[in-house]
């Protein structure tokens, strides 16, 4: 058990996580109102809005405002170890909030959840319920339990789950982009990883339950769809009648829902995506030429230790491909991995000569963090000392910062479409959008509203933004 202290006030004001203050918690009970903070990457983001609907079918309310909460959810990522961390210190407020009202419970979702299983609430004394990703529906038994005053736990994983009948209740949302889970774990057994530990086997969402998510997301004003997986490129569905559907007949069968209706996709794996996907993408307008395609190191040596199943030469035969087919303004973002094990400084140089080979549009760059229960942590020596591993990385996110700044540089003095998502997070006065190609535009406002697609001339431009006039 990892002996936590006591945080201070500054050290509180200093956790990268939402915050409430003490004097937030309520004295007594409010009923069922559930209060839901998310973690980690995408799909979690959008279990919280699966969880939300089982919830409200059966007679819970969601609230914003944790003083009137009567339980409290966290949902959660093991991806790395600084996610534990944050949702341990996130724990530690808790605990102060529980003092002044015992009546509170508080519950552990996701990824964190599976990884420790009863380990949670043996060291977590203030937790009382701890549900796996593949345990959603349980939650209102699980919920009823601690009212008896019992600690609740399902960490069951399902090769059939994917909570395709249920409708997402949409949080926090804009009101024109929204995200779509087809598919659920992960068979690619990389040894850093674990997500087929915590969130199982591969399976796929019947191809029905997602076009009419879709089709009525349109009809409700939405105008963007992500469509969210951990290899969305390996989805498989069979049809009642035998026909087989794979990712590209997915794709098309989404843009056809509308013309009006972008659509996007993630995450990809270099291994399984194909040409007839890029073909696809190329066909509809509607689908955004934009491609997250995770490449974790630039080393062959290294990928064979990851455990990728494919080379630096196929990643990169697969970024020709995509910029052959869909052309240079593509964009094209990746995840890298700095000092994982035994990586020599020669296999850094490797990473950063893909890096400058590719040039990508954006990046997620981390230093390896050594995970239980993978096979990396089992069979692998976590021997890179952490001062080389954030100098590595350092010099990782310097040369994204170089290429991010080229890739917006090539919009300047354009004219691009823009679907408006709001206002700006600096100046009411400007709205904010995505063009086709994931990048962020800031503009003056005019005459337009959220979910209207309009021209604006990029006049200038940041490493991260494109600035421009409505036209």
């Amino acid at each position: 058990m990892q002996d936590l202290k006591v945080l201070t006030k500054e050290e509180k004001e200093g956790l990268d996580v939402p915050r409430i203050s003490e004097d937030q918690v309520a004295e007594n009970s409010f009923g069922k109102k559930v209060y839901i903070e998310s973690y980690g990457c995408q799909m979690n983001f959008a279990d919280s809005e699966v969880v939300t609907a089982i919830l409200q079918e059966n007679g819970y309310v969601t609230t914003s405002n944790v003083k009137e909460a009567h339980t409290i959810l966290l949902n959660t990522c093991a991806i790395r170890e600084n996610a534990e961390h944050k949702i341990r210190h996130r724990l530690q407020v808790f605990t102060h909030l529980k003092a002044k009202n015992p009546a509170l419970t508080v519950g552990i979702l996701g990824c964190m959840a599976e990884r420790l299983k009863t380990k949670l609430i043996d060291e977590e004394k203030i937790v009382d319920l701890v549900a796996g990703p593949d345990a959603y529906r349980d939650l209102p038994a699980l919920l009823d339990e601690v009212s008896d005053g019992q600690k609740a736990i399902n960490v069951f994983l399902s090769r059939e789950e994917t909570y395709g009948n249920i409708e997402p209740v949409r949080l926090n949302s804009n009101g024109v982009t929204a995200m779509v889970s087809i598919m659920r774990g992960c068979d690619n057994m990389c040894t850093f990883c674990v997500v087929p530990y915590t969130r199982g086997r591969e399976r796929s969402r019947d191809l029905p339950s997602i076009i009419a998510e879709c089709e009525k997301l349109f009809q409700q004003g939405y105008r963007e769809v992500t469509l969210l997986g951990q290899n969305v490129d390996s989805y498989k569905w069979t049809s009642e009648e035998g026909q087989l559907v794979n990712f590209a007949h997915l794709l098309e069968a989404v843009a056809l829902v509308s013309p009006l209706l972008r659509v996007r996709f993630s995450t990809s794996h270099p291994k399984d995506i194909t040409d007839e996907v890029l073909y696809t993408m190329k066909k509809y307008d509607n689908i955004c030429k934009n491609i997250h395609l995770p490449a974790q190191s630039g080393s062959n040596r290294i990928l064979e230790l990851m455990k990728r199943s494919y080379t630096r030469e196929w990643y990169l035969d697969r970024i020709k491909s995509i910029r052959n087919i869909l052309g240079e303004e593509c964009g094209v973002s990746q995840d890298m991995i700095a000092g994982f094990c035994t990586e020599t400084e020669e296999d850094h140089q490797d990473t950063l000569s893909l890096l400058a080979e590719v040039e990508y549009d954006f990046g997620y760059m981390f230093a390896y963090s050594e995970r239980p229960g993978t096979p990396a942590e089992k069979k692998l020596t976590d021997d890179v000392p952490e001062e080389v591993k954030m100098r590595r990385l350092q010099e990782i996110i310097d040369l994204q910062r170089i290429h991010s700044a080229k890739r917006n540089e090539m919009w300047v003095g354009r004219k691009v479409q823009v679907l408006v998502e709001g206002d700006s997070k600096k100046s009411k006065l400007h709205h904010f959008g995505k063009i086709d190609s994931n990048k962020v535009v800031v503009f003056p406002k005019g005459n337009e509203v959220k979910g209207d697609y309009v021209f604006v001339n990029v006049t200038h431009c940041t490493s991260g933004t494109l600035l421009g006039e409505l036209c």
